[in-house]
């Protein structure tokens, strides 16, 4: 399935659809750690399968779909049956605000199965069996039909079960109004990550006391500010790390850091490894 592997780095090479590709797969093979740009989107059609994303495993069964965000490192042990894989090209949703902002604060994987999600499961699962046919079908404007299908499978998944919608008292409107500002201030870290984005600044941006801001972006996050911070440094920081003539110091530098020391500590509680180490894995 994998034909193109630079390192771990997978280019995807589509197939009368630009941007897209999907596969039925029955194919009885090991994929090993590998990543790409285009997000994916799993779902076994016979028999379970395995995916490991950033070394947490996850058993999929008939019907059960995994989202695999843009740059996860993620592998497959070889098991019998057949899966649906598609992969989509994450940079044509960019100009979507809403989709881009739910895709930059979704987890590098986010499982769908009837129990985590009742209220949209089979929505997803009848989209990704539309998506299944259109791909096959040949018809014209085939690949604008997947990309529409694709658009309301993520605001099914950003509105069932990434978006954090119940964490705040209130009432609904309450709620909504809430959830909308800390979507929007979310989606401002990711912008400014490298930035000197203080507690104080992110407070100011959301209209909050400190305090209060410190309680709800807890809630709606489920980390404390400066971890979610770090957590969005740490990614921008794995995509300069790929490039091997950026040096250590000035990715650090690029990705927020004062100093390469908090840099490689930082890197290393996230990461569980070194930034030299993860930049090897892309360049054995």
């Amino acid at each position: 399935m994998i034909e193109i592997l630079n390192g771990i780095k997978e280019t995807v090479a589509y197939k009368g659809i630009d941007g897209i590709l999907l596969y039925d797969n029955t194919d009885n093979e090991a994929y090993p750690d590998h990543w790409h740009t285009p997000l994916e989107i799993v779902m076994p059609l016979h028999n379970p399968y395995k995916i490991c994303c950033r070394e947490e495993e996850y058993l999929l069964q008939e019907e059960d779909l995994l989202l695999i965000n843009s740059g996860v490192i993620h592998s497959m042990p070889a098991m019998r049956g057949e899966r649906l894989i598609f992969q989509a090209d994450y940079n044509l949703l960019h100009h979507i605000v809403d989709i881009d902002s739910t895709l930059s604060n979704t987890p590098p994987a986010v499982l769908v199965t009837p129990e985590s999600a009742p209220a949209v499961h089979g929505q997803i699962v009848r989209l990704m069996r539309e998506i299944q046919d259109e791909y096959f079908s040949g018809t014209i404007l085939a690949g604008a039909s997947i990309y529409s299908k694709l658009i309301e499978m993520l605001v099914l998944i950003g509105r069932g079960c990434t978006i954090r919608t119940a964490v705040f008292d209130g009432s609904r409107t309450k709620q909504k109004e809430y959830t909308e500002k800390f979507i929007s201030v979310c989606t401002y870290i990711h912008e400014h990550c490298t930035e000197n984005l203080s507690l104080d600044d992110a407070a100011a941006l959301a209209g909050f006391s400190k305090y209060h801001f410190t309680r709800l972006f807890k809630q709606f996050t489920g980390v404390p500010y400066y971890k979610y911070l770090n957590r969005k440094r740490i990614e921008h920081a794995e995509k300069l790390l790929v490039d091997p003539e950026i040096s250590i110091t000035e990715v650090a530098l690029q990705s927020g850091f004062a100093s390469l020391s908090a840099f490689i500590r930082m890197f290393k509680i996230i990461k569980d490894c070194t930034p030299t180490e993860f930049r090897n894995m892309y360049h054995y």
